[in-house]
């Protein structure tokens, strides 16, 4: 089932610790980069939280963000009224050689490291506060999941229309791809007794054939288009999966283009080239969805 690495899924959960509440947001990456604002509280479970996100996301980059509105707030911390005249002051000095400052506001102070303590008594132990947090973080993980997914399913949609399109056009090519010769001896039977009649000569038959063994070998494409049939096949087994599938999709999607492009240059046709015009087209666009996909 495919997924996108792009969404949003949030949680929050109240109890007799207070309301915490986690929100997630997914960007595209080659690997799984966590960026997570967990607060001085929860900083300590970072390892834990990295942990989780790791059985839910392969893929992509996520933005965490944990907010903890705990219960009894006013007499849980305390303000450090030494950290509080220190910033102050500092900030004082450098005022008083700037021209046209702001004033200094104390409530932009208080978010300092250092400002707004704790209380010994009211501190909560890490296994406390991991109960807090786990339940919301997962449900916000599966929420996140059930975006992507209803996104990955409708970049499948796409994906199936520009893969069958391909598909009909190789179909076409195949009918096309035994004309090339026959064509290129008419062409060279045409040329060679219009340039020879007029100077009186003749040329062997073995000879024309020799020609035209020559330009067989170099424009079968036989091989190309079964291994762009194998790659076809290959995609749809891979779409079908369970498994995360965007690293093997990309992959096979530069061996479509691969073999499309070769069978544009070997089978000097102009009808053929215009399949592979289509053809690249579609798989461009395909290129550009998997890029989303985890």
């Amino acid at each position: 089932m495919l997924q996108s690495m792009t969404g949003q899924g949030q949680a929050q959960s109240t109890g007799e610790l207070g309301t915490v509440s986690v929100e997630l947001r997914t960007v595209n990456n080659r690997g799984l980069k966590l960026a997570a604002r967990l607060g001085d509280q929860f900083s300590r479970l970072e390892p834990r939280v990295d942990a989780v996100v790791r059985k839910h996301l392969t893929r992509g980059t996520v933005n965490l963000n944990v907010r903890w509105q705990r219960a009894g707030l006013a007499s849980a911390y305390s303000i450090n009224a030494a950290a509080l005249t220190a910033y102050y002051r500092s900030l004082s000095e450098l005022q008083a050689n700037l021209e046209h400052a702001a004033p200094i506001d104390l409530s932009q102070l208080a978010g300092l490291p250092g400002v707004i303590q704790e209380c010994d008594d009211q501190a909560v132990d890490q296994d406390s506060l991991w109960g807090l947090l786990e339940p919301v973080l997962v449900s916000a993980l599966e929420n996140l999941n059930q975006m992507r997914a209803a996104e990955g399913a409708s970049m499948l949609k796409s994906l199936q229309a520009d893969h069958a399109e391909i598909a009909k056009h190789l179909e076409s090519i195949c009918l096309l791809a035994p004309r090339i010769v026959d064509n290129y001896r008419d062409r060279l039977e045409s040329r060679i007794v219009e340039l020879l009649s007029s100077r009186g000569l003749e040329i062997a038959q073995v000879d024309v054939l020799k020609e035209l063994q020559v330009f067989a070998d170099r424009t079968d494409i036989s091989e190309e288009i079964t291994r762009l049939q194998s790659h076809l096949q290959i995609f749809n087994e891979t779409v079908a999966s369970e498994q995360a599938s965007g690293r093997r999709l990309d992959f096979v999607i530069q061996e479509m283009f691969r073999e499309t492009n070769t069978i544009g240059s070997k089978a000097n046709d102009a009808e053929i080239a215009l399949h592979v015009v289509d053809m690249k087209c579609a798989i461009e666009r395909m290129r550009e969805l998997i890029q989303n996909i985890e």
